[in-house]
């Protein structure tokens, strides 16, 4: 019988590359020459501690990154890094600073006000997150860091142009277009993202830290919600997510072979042929109208009408589509063009929102 391959545009979990499931699949069955399962590898055998520095330096590499930065894989994906940060960098009588500009940026900064101040320094809350807020001009020296995300799924919007921060250092959830496109790591102080987008299945965060942070740690910690006692354990406190981290690693090995200046231009292709249909749709209106603020990892928009919804909701899932409902909190559609989305995805996508357009036209002149 013939498997079912559905064409999954979730925002996460997200769709993985075949390759990556494939040598994934082999691995649970047994890994290498080992005779065990990589469900069933030792967390602090040898087998294991090569997945970790091999990870460790593909993502050095893949960044531009040198030895003052440490590679770290957490458990608790990207929310926990919304307090182990200020947990970490935020005193009790300090202030950090946060950019709002969606859903998780909001999120991010909630958690902070459990730790010490939080001074939001721009927001675009109040048009509904349907544009980036304004880069604040003046950064105040005294803060312990400045958070932002640099890409809304929920809403649409991507940072492309971020500057550098001299005084204060930039902390980035990357969790949804970290290697997706070219990008100058080295302006950050640290950078984390919640693998299940880009970088493989859910429950961990990518967390990578300039060495030099560490002299801006606030407060004594247990020493799992420690970045410094994670460094000196490499990741491997308690028990690892061994075959979580392995998964990361193919997907570093998928990204490295395919490079990351192919990626993005493929990336631009694919968040170009569906902006254009739905610019033009006389029954679909996208949520972020300003070129320069939109995403290429995730293309939101509504429909003009109920009907018009369900039309689009109804072929989608008869021609086994996947993931394309907009997030609980803002309903319409989203639709999550991540690295292992394969641009005939999109195609088969665009050429569905051709068929409602002419249903609705039809309806119409009806």
């Amino acid at each position: 019988m013939t498997m079912l391959t559905k064409l999954n545009f979730n925002a996460g979990p997200a769709a993985l590359p075949p390759e990556v499931l494939h040598e994934a699949a082999k691995a649970v069955n047994k890994y290498k020459r080992t005779g065990l399962s990589i469900l069933e590898l030792p967390h602090r055998g040898k087998e294991f501690a090569e997945i970790i520095a091999e990870s460790k330096q593909l993502v050095k590499e893949l960044c531009g990154l040198d030895d003052h930065y440490e590679v770290l894989w957490l458990q608790g994906g990207g929310r926990q890094q919304f307090f182990m940060i200020p947990m970490n960098f935020l005193a009790a009588d300090g202030s950090a600073g946060y950019i709002d500009s969606g859903y998780w940026a909001e999120e991010a900064l909630k958690y902070a006000t459990h730790y010490g101040d939080v001074q939001i320094l721009a927001t675009s809350k109040k048009d509904n997150y349907n544009h980036l807020p304004e880069w604040p001009a003046k950064i105040p020296k005294q803060l312990s860091y400045l958070h932002f995300t640099t890409n809304n799924t929920i809403y649409g919007t991507q940072w492309n142009n971020i500057p550098e921060s001299k005084h204060v250092p930039l902390i980035a959830d990357m969790s949804s277009d970290i290697f997706s496109r070219e990008h100058d790591y080295s302006k950050y102080g640290m950078f984390y993202a919640a693998v299940q987008k880009n970088l493989g299945t859910p429950g961990i965060a990518l967390v990578v830290i300039r060495k030099d942070m560490k002299d801006r740690m606030v407060r004594s910690l247990p020493p799992m919600l420690d970045y410094n006692a994670q460094i000196k354990e490499d990741s491997i406190l308690n028990t690892a997510n061994v075959f979580g981290i392995y998964v990361s690693l193919l997907m570093l090995r998928w990204i490295k072979g395919k490079g990351i200046a192919a990626i993005e231009k493929e990336n631009k292709h694919k968040a170009k042929l569906l902006y254009d249909k739905i610019d033009k749709s006389n029954v679909f209106v996208p949520h972020v109208i300003e070129n320069a603020h939109r995403s290429i990892m995730n293309v939101c928009f509504t429909a003009k009408t109920p009907e018009a919804e369900k039309a689009f909701l109804k072929l989608c899932a008869e021609n086994d589509i996947t993931g394309v409902q907009g997030h609980r909190s803002v309903g319409g559609f989203r639709v999550s063009l991540y690295n292992a989305v394969p641009v005939e995805w999109v195609k088969r996508l665009v050429e569905l929102i051709g068929h409602v357009n002419l249903q609705m036209e039809k309806i119409k002149i009806k």
